[in-house]
């Protein structure tokens, strides 16, 4: 497949990939113990939990349209040409 085909470039691509890695780290990062009918578990009020997590999650969903969004630079190389 050949790179014309694709409607991201590679930086793009990368982007996107980092984004996802990135996601997926905040989802792990929200994992832990869970509160059983036998007991309490005051880990699931962890600040790794509340606060680093989703903040990680956001980051990696900005991240994404970030890489969406990014231009090529073909794209530059076009309005260029056309100014």
């Amino acid at each position: 497949m050949s790179q014309k085909n694709l409607a991201l470039s590679k930086t793009n691509l990368i982007i996107c990939g980092i984004a996802v890695l990135l996601i997926i780290a905040g989802f792990l990062l929200m994992t832990g113990p869970a509160t059983t009918g036998s007991g309490f578990e005051p880990d699931i009020f962890s600040p790794r939990r509340i606060r680093v997590a989703p903040v990680v999650v956001v980051a990696g969903f900005v991240l994404m349209i970030v890489g969406i969004l990014f231009p090529s630079k073909d794209q530059k190389n076009r309005k260029e040409k056309q100014s």
